[in-house]
């Protein structure tokens, strides 16, 4: 995830005002061990409230080890579509609640709004209430199809728009559930979607990554959860130095940077 340095210097712009102790960016990618931060116990809104203001084209992903937000640039298609992998229980789900559940706290509705599709919409209660949220859409339902396709109709056509949407998929295996036009149009979201403000975010199970192999090429960047078994992350992992092993499950995560690993951590939502 190469633009995460330029992402990163998002967040130092938005914090350069609260503090004048800022690590400098020659160490913004420290990797060395070190107990969670004091702000890890703190729920999202606190920790939000604790960055500042972030800029209108940064998305929320977590907090890394020196205090800093990790943040995608919206503006900047670099990344591509975002695949989270990891075994169950890792945390995944919780990722995408966070992403969710930071929305309204940092977008208006005119500038940022998601969607969700699931085979589990019961986790999502409550999330429906939030403004920015477009629908919570049941995966073995056809509304999750209209969706979709609406959405790339959307995308297709939004030459003047300002507004971004995020897609979230809660199991990358129902996307090779779906028929073949719905398929064929996500397929376009993934490949030409970040050019035209759409952005997804799709969670996979890192023990039946055989299930959607046709699928992973699309997703350049990846972040990971814990997954005990290396053997389940060698056709999703770009190197094998990752120590995924050792993330604690619903906290942390990691992605590839430079080459490098960078672990961040969630905050719990409320």
């Amino acid at each position: 995830m190469n633009s995460l340095k330029r992402n990163y210097e998002l967040a130092l712009e938005a914090l350069e005002e609260l503090t004048t102790e800022l690590v400098s960016t020659d160490t913004q990618m420290d990797k060395s061990v070190r107990p969670p931060p004091s702000l890890a116990p703190l729920p999202l809104d606190q920790i939000l409230a604790q960055f500042g203001t972030l800029p209108r084209d940064a998305l929320f992903l977590g907090a890394a080890y020196d205090g800093l937000p990790i943040l995608l640039n919206l503006n900047d298609p670099t990344p591509g579509p975002i695949l989270i992998a990891g075994d169950q229980g890792s945390g995944k789900t919780a990722l995408l609640q966070t992403i969710a559940e930071a929305t309204p706290l940092t977008h208006t509705p005119k500038d940022l709004q998601f969607g969700i599709i699931t085979k589990h919409p019961e986790e999502w209660e409550g999330i429906e209430e939030i403004e920015n949220c477009m629908g919570i859409f049941p995966a073995y339902h056809n509304d999750a199809n209209n969706f979709i396709l609406s959405l790339a109709d959307w995308a297709h056509n939004n030459h003047r728009e300002k507004r971004f949407a995020l897609l979230l998929i809660d199991d990358l295996e129902t996307v090779a559930e779906m028929n073949e036009k719905v398929q064929q149009s996500l397929r376009w979201l993934l490949l030409r979607g970040p050019n035209r403000r759409v952005w997804t975010f799709v969670t996979l199970n890192a023990g039946r990554t055989e299930k959607v192999l046709p699928w992973l090429n699309a997703f350049r960047t990846r972040l990971f959860g814990m997954i005990e078994n290396a053997q389940d992350a060698v056709a999703i992992l770009p190197t094998r130095d990752a120590a995924l092993h050792l993330l604690q499950p619903g906290l942390e995560f990691i992605l590839n940077e430079n080459r490098q690993w960078v672990k961040f951590w969630i905050p719990p939502v409320q």
